[in-house]
């Protein structure tokens, strides 16, 4: 086992807790900060909980950092963020909070380390006339998640042009498998098709490219492997674009599905981004990435993982309801 250790900040959210379970498995040595050190509020890092340093920590409060300020660290993983497009429009303190002042804060506590990735988002494109969304694109974000993510990765390119430090940025485009919460598009789509409940959405014409979490988690490891560190942003992304009907059609038939379909039920977004598709030629060339578990397979991977998850969360006999009688 490797005697140097990593930080994954956030570890305990979607991506960060898989990104974890392929360290341990990799035996790296893994601290990570969440909000709570407690298992019953970190459900997802349960089968590793026990081999991990658990550091309670919410990096917009600074005086929760002090006692990074005094380690080193192998890597840092910045996962943490506030993660949702549409409630950040009302949560928009905490957006920017979190994913700007904490992203500055961890920068700035004086933490040594080989390697600082930060986790930035294809959100932070917005606005854009083509596709593929190249590295080289202009970003225009347009929601107070986007806005904060792109302010935090401006930070991190300027902390490394400030410093020289080895920091590297990513825009992951979206992500998709077990554990992710229902309020993502994804897991929501799967959970109510699965329990046989109306769908509904808008005409589901604008188009988004997911990415399977496996798929993500190497594309992070090989950023912060890579050398020499590379300057600027690298996309990870599948580039397979789908329209949103389309994705609501095939969870549909994958799961064997008898929901009723509503199709253009619900009215879009005013500040809707109707395009999304990755280049990601940078990533190939740079970081030796590729996807390698295709977006069907990968569906069929998470629609099975949440048959189990509702047969041990939401069942009446299931285990976790068990718990509390």
């Amino acid at each position: 086992m490797s005697s140097a250790q990593v930080l994954v900040t956030g570890g305990a959210g979607f991506i960060g807790s898989h990104l974890v379970r392929r360290l341990v498995a990799d035996g790296k040595r893994v601290a990570v900060t969440v909000k709570y050190a407690s298992l019953i509020d970190n459900v997802r890092l349960a089968d590793v909980w026990d081999g991990l340093e658990v550091i309670e920590a919410d990096l917009r409060n600074v005086d929760s950092l002090r006692s990074l300020g005094k380690r080193q660290f192998e890597a840092i993983y910045h996962m943490a963020a506030y993660n949702h497009v549409g409630d950040s429009f009302v949560h928009v303190t905490e957006a920017l909070a979190s994913n700007t002042v904490g992203t500055a804060n961890l920068l700035e506590c004086g933490v040594q380390y080989g390697r600082f990735v930060y986790m930035s988002t294809s959100e932070c494109y917005g606005l854009q006339q083509t596709v593929p969304f190249h590295e080289d694109f202009r970003p225009f974000p347009i929601s107070p998640y986007a806005i904060g993510k792109y302010a935090g990765e401006l930070y991190a390119q300027f902390k490394r042009h400030q410093t020289g430090a080895p920091i590297v940025c990513i825009r992951p485009f979206n992500t998709f498998g077990p554990y992710q919460s229902e309020k993502a598009v994804i897991p929501e789509l799967i959970i109510r098709c699965l329990r046989g409940l109306p769908v509904e959405t808008t005409e589901g014409l604008q188009t988004r490219e997911f990415n399977y979490v496996d798929n993500q988690v190497s594309g992070i490891l090989a950023a912060a492997a890579a050398e020499p560190p590379f300057e600027g942003i690298v996309n990870i992304g599948s580039c397979q674009e789908i329209a949103i009907r389309d994705l609501v059609q095939k969870i549909h038939t994958l799961s064997g599905s008898s929901s009723p379909l509503r199709i253009g039920a619900l009215p879009n977004r005013p500040t809707e981004i109707w395009r999304m598709s990755s280049d990601n030629r940078r990533a190939k060339e740079l970081l030796g990435w590729q996807p390698e578990v295709d977006f069907e397979d990968g569906l069929r991977r998470t629609i099975a993982w949440f048959r189990s998850y509702l047969e041990a969360y939401t069942h009446p006999d299931g285990a976790l309801r068990k718990l509390g009688r």
